[in-house]
């Protein structure tokens, strides 16, 4: 879990698709929770830090700061 070093705007895999088809997800908002949009449908998903990072495949694009 410590290797997954996550930030805001950042594009990541889950290890499940979402049912439009597509697997890339940006997060849009962290706190306890994280809030991610599919970039298939623009459609977004709160889930639990704790969840996600249990999900959470790997990070396709870090975000430009």
């Amino acid at each position: 879990m410590a290797d997954k070093q996550f930030a805001l705007n950042d594009v990541v895999q889950m290890k499940k698709q979402h049912p439009c088809g597509e697997n890339r997800w940006k997060i849009i908002r962290m706190g306890m929770d994280i809030r991610i949009k599919c970039l298939g449908c623009d459609h977004s998903v709160l889930i639990p830090r704790k969840d996600f990072t249990k999900k959470l495949k790997k990070i396709l694009e870090k975000a430009e700061e």
